[in-house]
């Protein structure tokens, strides 16, 4: 029983550890199923590096003769940004950016020539595919509708794909091109002429006439 005329004492709430620490654990994303308006929300940044052969399309580009050769892998990272805006909604962003080096085939001699790609985008991305396409028209940002979830490779192997050169060729090409030989030039055809056999003819009935 308490004292009379005593406040009871106020005990301290102590919180479970596990508890604290799960709230302050921040939430973790997925690059393969990306929630870009909760990335967006948190601040969220992500990072890492894929083998070239995970990139399937991009990996193809390589010519036969550079199949086996090591390759760089794919270097990314991802960043979601809530700007806000003056009277308005918050915008949504994502900052992309990746780079990696690629064989492809040279169109002058055909040798593989290594190309260096480096690409860096950043999205807005609006609340359906009517917004996109009528904030795309009207603005110079690249807009995107959202999505439940967002594939960051495949997004970032597209965005790879059209920085590749249109015509990939060394600068100098590292073996002299072999010029092809050049075809023998054929002789006229000599047909006979048929005012020579002519000639001959009259010759020959002078002749006889002569000899009579």
């Amino acid at each position: 029983m308490e004292a009379a005329g005593h406040s009871p004492i106020a005990r301290p709430v102590v919180l479970d550890r596990v508890d604290t620490l799960a709230a302050m654990k921040p939430r973790a994303f997925d690059p393969s199923r990306l929630d870009v308006a909760a990335f967006a929300q948190a601040a969220g940044v992500l990072s890492g590096e894929w083998p070239l052969a995970d990139l399937d399309r991009l990996a193809a580009c390589r010519p036969a003769q550079a199949q086996d050769e090591p390759v760089q892998p794919v270097v990314w990272s991802v960043e979601g940004e809530l700007r806000k805006k003056p009277g308005a909604q918050p915008e949504t962003w994502l900052h992309v950016r990746a780079s990696t080096s690629i064989p492809l085939e040279c169109q002058r001699c055909l040798q593989p020539v290594v190309e260096a790609l480096d690409v860096e985008r950043s999205l807005r991305f609006v609340a359906d595919e009517a917004a996109a396409a009528e904030l795309d028209a009207e603005s110079e940002d690249d807009v995107l509708a959202l999505t439940r979830t967002l594939d960051v490779k495949l997004l970032l192997e597209d965005e790879l794909l059209l920085a590749l050169p249109i015509v990939p060729r060394h600068d100098a090409c590292p073996q002299p091109l072999q010029a092809e030989p050049a075809e023998p030039q054929q002789q006229p055809e000599t047909r006979p002429n048929p005012f020579a056999a002519l000639q001959a003819l009259k010759r020959g009935s002078s002749d006889g006439g002569n000899s009579q």
